[in-house]
């Protein structure tokens, strides 16, 4: 074992320290490389997905305040209420500060040393692979974390220790899109620019909320000067809805019979784009018999929309309009999921409404870094979004590394749900958390609390008391945003720089310096021992994505994505001029072997989630405020995000749902399902549907609800689809 303190001491520093030596902000005469104790730190957001630039305000080495970045191509010096707030969560009283180890006699959890913190993880992590194999520990990671952190403990975990258990929770928000895309079009690749939030006729929004959930997307869609018709399809009345030119209330989980309905009636109208599909497709005469079935009184009677409100969706794909259609978590967390988002993509081929501006099948990530999740963590995917399955692509990666090609395995691994099924019949005694809170965020908790007590959990986040670190037999404390460097990528494919202003409190320390100590703990070497900070690995993605869609070779350093504003992929060497926004598929070529995107489709599946006489109502949820953030895990940090959003948890009725149960605004009601309880405060909202209620997934007992559904093909949770009671609380 190394010598652990001394490695400590060596990652400790001034905020100021490794700073860029080119770039300048246009607008601010702010120089990185010659920043000041007093100066501006240019870094982007590490909550959503959007990726708004930032500026973080220094005073004698310190960072003070924050403001948004006037010259980012993303927000244009715009920021939600958690932006603006982004340095509030460092500074909590509660960070943790040390390792803590539970004591098997009191139970307590008692402060130790990083490196006896490290003796007992390299100590049940070698006796769980002993005794079960290399599916005998498993780690659940995030989409918050910079992709170089995603890419040493991916490598360190599956290449380095020879475990084969991992999975992230962006399986919780984007593996949908992640297979959709890869099956349809041959990879992982959201086709658009945020410039065409501005540039489309029609917008189109299915189960996506982005007024509340991406407020700042939303500004550019309210920048569009076309004088654009925008549509929400969503059960409930949303912020967004509201604000837009019609919604259309569909009944819940109706969507991919509604699509294939809308598809079949273009085709009868005769607006199908035929020199696209027969020139950049394959699979459509397939596509076009399967329709058949799907009549307008079909898609009528299933979706609950009337006539009119059918003609007027079909007429939004008018030859010659710019179409896009853009959708989230409505769509992604669903029974069928995959085939949902593959319908949007369907329409979008058929019409050819893809690779022009304005137009797309678009889907908006949720956390900040699920894409660096989804291209270099070695969870859904080999490094550079290679295939686990493919030979080829394992040679490549091992030849990369320098270890026998058999090192790597021929599969992902078991996801989430398998993990903590696993966990929970004995199959595996250890189980490594990182920077994720899944006692409160996990489809069904009680599967999750059972995992925890069957295996020794290591929780690894910035503060000790989250729902999941108070289960944990050893807590590590690390950095957040704001303490680390590195790069993110957002929704629209851009990498953006996420800088050091701070330093962890304590003994804590970042991500990347704990998994430094548990490879040199486990004794590590070659490409793996060698990283030691974030340009090692950043360089190390370069290489691995060379010749990928993912290329991004032509990016020198963290410090050109910092000058440059971020840089959308695909970058390879001296394709594009630096910062040159761009769409994929302009060409019409696709990443499949054919280099024609495909039409997929299945034949629709009723919800496994019924109604009765127990449980009457439909359950929704879903984000409840522009100002929380998922388990609230930060955001409850800051007492500014605090004061402008509800202290107790909501449950949304129709009015005549309330009145049948004898309910008045702000009582105290009991929610119950098969699966659990929980308690809200009653609002009464015309917003929604009669025989529905929402919650926001924020409240802590929320997932006590939900029922463990999962799409056959992305292993994704259905969030948004449950059957409950709602009663007064006596």
């Amino acid at each position: 074992m190394p010598e652990i303190p001394n490695l400590v001491r060596s990652f400790d520093g001034p905020a100021t320290r490794h700073l860029s030596q080119s770039g300048t902000v246009q607008g601010l005469g702010l120089v990185p490389g010659r920043l000041a104790p007093e100066g501006l730190l240019r870094t982007v957001c590490g909550y959503c997905s959007t990726g708004c630039g930032l500026l973080v305000h220094l005073q004698d080495g310190k960072a003070v305040n924050l403001s948004p970045d006037p010259d980012h191509p993303v927000n244009l010096g715009t920021a939600c209420p958690k932006g603006w707030e982004a340095l509030a969560p460092l500074a909590s009283f509660d960070r943790g500060r040390s390792p803590l180890l539970r004591d098997p006699a009191s139970g307590r959890m008692m402060r130790v040393s990083w490196e006896r913190a490290m003796e007992v993880f390299v100590e049940k992590l070698g006796e769980s692979l002993s005794r079960h194999g290399s599916d005998g520990a498993a780690f659940l990671s995030t989409g918050q974390i910079p992709t170089e952190e995603m890419l040493f403990l991916g490598a360190l975990w599956k290449f380095g220790i020879g475990a084969t258990a991992a999975d992230s929770n962006t399986r919780q928000c984007m593996a949908t899109a992640h297979t959709a895309y890869k099956e349809s079009f041959g990879f992982d690749a959201p086709p658009f620019s945020y410039a065409d939030f501005e540039e489309s006729d029609n917008l189109i929004f299915v189960g996506a909320n982005p007024a509340i959930a991406h407020p700042i997307l939303w500004e550019r869609v309210l920048k569009n000067r076309r004088n654009p018709t925008i549509v929400v399809l969503d059960p409930r009345r949303t912020e967004t809805a509201q604000a837009a030119t019609r919604h259309v209330a569909l009944a819940p989980k109706s969507d991919l019979v509604l699509l294939y309905g809308l598809a079949n009636e273009i085709l009868r109208r005769g607006w199908m784009d035929r020199d696209f599909v027969a020139a950049h497709t394959e699979g459509f005469d397939s596509f076009a018999a399967f329709l058949e079935e799907f009549t307008t009184p079909r898609a009528l009677g299933e979706s609950g929309i009337t006539e009119e409100e059918f003609s007027f969706l079909a007429d939004l794909f008018e030859p010659g309009k710019r179409v896009g259609i853009w959708w989230t978590m409505g769509v992604n967390q669903s029974h069928q999921a995959v085939r949902t988002a593959q319908a949007i993509v369907n329409l979008c081929l058929m019409t050819g409404n893809i690779g022009k501006p304005g137009t797309g099948p678009n889907s908006i990530t949720g956390q900040m870094n699920a894409m660096g999740s989804r291209l270099f963590s070695c969870t859904s995917s080999l490094p550079g979004g290679r295939n686990w399955t493919d030979p080829d692509h394992r040679r490549e990666v091992a030849e990369w590394f320098g270890i026998p090609a058999e090192k790597i395995p021929d599969t992902s691994g078991p996801a989430y749900d398998q993990i903590l099924s696993n966990a929970r019949w004995g199959l595996m005694g250890f189980l490594w958390v990182v920077a994720t809170n899944p006692a409160h965020s996990w489809i069904g908790q009680e599967d999750f609390d059972a995992a925890a007590k069957k295996t020794f959990l290591v929780v690894q986040d910035l503060y000790p008391d989250t729902e999941t670190a108070v289960m944990a037999d050893l807590y590590l404390p690390s950095g957040g945003w704001g303490e680390k460097d590195g790069s993110m990528i957002n929704s629209e494919r851009r990498l953006g720089r996420m800088r050091r202003a701070a330093t962890p409190p304590g003994l804590a320390l970042s991500d990347l310096d704990i998994f430094r100590l548990v490879a040199g703990a486990w004794g590590v070497e070659g490409r793996i021992g060698s990283w030691k900070t974030a340009e090692d690995l950043f360089q190390a993605m370069r290489d691995l994505s060379k010749g990928r869609p993912c290329d991004i070779s032509g990016v020198v350093d963290l410090a050109a994505l910092e000058s440059q504003g971020g840089v959308q992929w695909p970058c390879p060497e001296g394709a594009y001029p630096p910062g040159k926004e761009r769409r994929l598929f302009e060409d019409g070529r696709f990443f499949t072997k054919s280099m024609r995107a495909k039409f997929v489709f299945d034949p629709v599946r009723p919800s496994p989630i019924t109604l009765d006489a127990n449980y009457p109502l439909r359950l929704l949820t879903g984000r409840g405020s522009s100002s929380q953030w998922h388990t609230l895990t930060r955001t409850s940090r800051s007492a500014i995000l605090r004061s402008l959003a509800p202290t107790d948890p909501l449950v949304e009725m129709h009015p005549a749902d309330a009145t049948a149960r004898g309910l008045v605004p702000g009582e105290w009601v009991r929610i119950r399902s098969c699966r659990g309880r929980a308690r809200a405060r009653v609002v009464i909202a015309s917003t929604m549907r009669q025989g529905e209620i929402f919650v926001p997934m924020h409240a802590p007992d929320a997932n006590r609800l939900t029922e463990p559904v999962f799409d056959p093909h992305s292993r994704q949770p259905s969030y948004k689809d449950g059957a409950v009671q709602v009663e007064r609380d006596r």
